[in-house]
């Protein structure tokens, strides 16, 4: 049976890890790899993070099976994250949340939910998405469908179009969005397109699916839930896939969860019974140690303070980069105009760069990126962001 089996080409990110990894140049950089990093180029362990695991250690009395809802403090902790604590949403008992490994689990769970809900649905998702979103809902079995949303000549928003697109859309759609930070190209809608995105899904009839792997990177952690509370608000159905990776930095912790919004509590009540199906046949059982670290940090006012602010600090951090690299690459004689960088949010962006200068970065500078050009900013620090402009300036 096995011997059927080829081998299939590595993933683009993990083929520059490895090529990366067996550079001797010293001055080697990887931009492609999606994880925030210091200044001194490593993912650190927030304070806060320390701190809950210290005493989340020292408590633990036990390693049986939490059960299908997994803890519940970080349920009820992200629900409020997520949808803010006392809203009419969670006030009605219209969402359920549930834990699951990361937030690729989560939009797994929330693509078998579709399946089991109406096995024809078309997901229509933004033209680009995220990688891993081509891979996971087809695998779920569902169709993946694109609608227009990136402008590569202005590298902004295609807002026009993507408001034609979505009015064609109607029940029996499903239409991803990312709620704040785009992965890849770090363009947004505003508070105003928000509004007329979320009014036209409520006319419509479509339901939304959000992916809010960012939170707290863009504008703030209230403000960058403004998407799927309005959502909320406004729409009888809805799916959010969320992440604790980025904003906590606990990624190998594997930490998300799946929300479900329905019209109402006792729909949600039966929908959260097919959400525990569908995980029993998928991890059976979900994982403690991560998610016991989140729920322990929004459950105390003093860590979920510091967790505010180191935050804020790798989101300032990021932000900063992205002014300095534009004013560096203005400053350095280079004619393309780059400033989109200091308009655009969260950790990733496209340079607009041609393959061949993609190639000529890493063949020539040791500089490893995608081929489509999408840099992680949080890679560059003040020891390396001259090198790359330099450098930049080279291939252009």
């Amino acid at each position: 049976m096995l011997d059927r089996l080829n081998a299939i080409p590595p993933d683009p990110i993990l083929g520059i890890i490895a090529a990366h990894a067996a550079d001797t140049n010293p001055k080697k950089m990887d931009l492609g790899i999606g994880v925030y990093r210091d200044e001194a180029g490593n993912t650190p362990i927030l304070k806060c993070v320390l701190e809950a695991e210290r005493i989340l250690d020292s408590s633990q009395t036990s390693k049986s099976y939490l059960g299908p809802r997994g803890v519940p403090g970080f349920n009820s902790a992200v629900t409020d994250l997520i949808f803010g604590s006392g809203s009419a949403t969670v006030e009605q008992g219209r969402v359920r949340t549930v834990q699951t490994p990361g937030g690729t689990g989560a939009l797994r769970i929330g693509a078998d939910v579709i399946k089991a809900a109406l096995p024809g649905a078309r997901v229509w998702a933004s033209e680009p998405t995220w990688a891993n979103h081509y891979a996971i809902f087809p695998a779920a079995g569902l169709a993946l469908e694109q609608y227009p949303y990136f402008d590569g000549e202005l590298h902004g928003l295609r807002f026009d179009d993507m408001m034609l697109a979505l009015a064609d859309k109607g029940p029996g759609d499903v239409v991803l969005f990312h709620a704040c930070c785009h992965n890849p190209c770090g363009v947004s809608p505003d508070a105003a397109q928000w509004e007329a995105i979320t009014d036209l899904a409520a006319e419509r009839g479509f339901v939304p699916y959000v992916d809010l792997a960012y939170q707290g990177f863009e504008r703030g952690v209230e403000e960058d839930a403004l998407a799927v509370r309005l959502f909320a608000e406004k729409c009888p159905e809805l799916l959010v896939a969320s992440s604790c990776s980025k904003n906590f930095g606990v990624y190998r912790e594997r930490v998300g969860a799946i929300s479900v919004v329905c019209a109402d509590s006792g729909k949600a009540a039966d929908v959260e019974t097919v959400v525990h199906s569908l995980t029993r046949k998928n991890y059976s059982m979900p994982p403690a140690h991560g998610t016991g670290i989140v729920d322990i940090i929004l459950h105390s006012e003093e860590l979920t303070a510091l967790w505010l602010d180191e935050v804020a600090a790798m989101r300032e951090r990021i932000n900063g980069l992205r002014r300095t690299l534009t004013e560096k690459i203005a400053g350095a004689g280079i004619e393309q105009d780059f400033s989109f960088l200091e308009r655009q949010s969260g950790m990733f962006s496209f340079l607009g760069l041609s393959v061949e200068q993609v190639q000529r970065l890493r063949e020539e500078f040791s500089i490893y990126t995608v081929n489509s050009a999408r840099v992680n900013i949080a890679s560059f620090n003040h020891s390396n962001i001259d090198y790359f402009v330099s450098a930049l300036r080279e291939v252009l």
